[in-house]
């Protein structure tokens, strides 16, 4: 079972975006999700500031700034 990881922070437009697209793909495919405030470590905010939103997909970087529809889905699909 897949597991998917925002990385973001409060006030971050393009993280909104993220997390609508992570939260309908997830929720059709039945994959559950969280998401962290980088704001939270001074290790994510140090290694994911210029990024965010970064999605993890099983603990492994898949996308940063926009989240592919399409290719959330492939690669919770395989």
């Amino acid at each position: 079972m897949h597991r998917v990881t925002l990385l973001g922070k409060p006030g971050c437009h393009l993280c909104d975006d993220a997390r609508s697209v992570i939260s309908k793909v997830a929720g059709e495919l039945g994959v559950s999700w969280e998401e962290i405030d980088i704001e939270s470590s001074r290790e994510l905010y140090d290694k994911y500031w210029e990024m965010i939103p970064v999605t993890l997909v099983d603990g492994v970087q898949h996308d940063f700034w926009r989240v592919s529809e399409d290719r959330l889905r492939a690669a919770l699909s395989g």
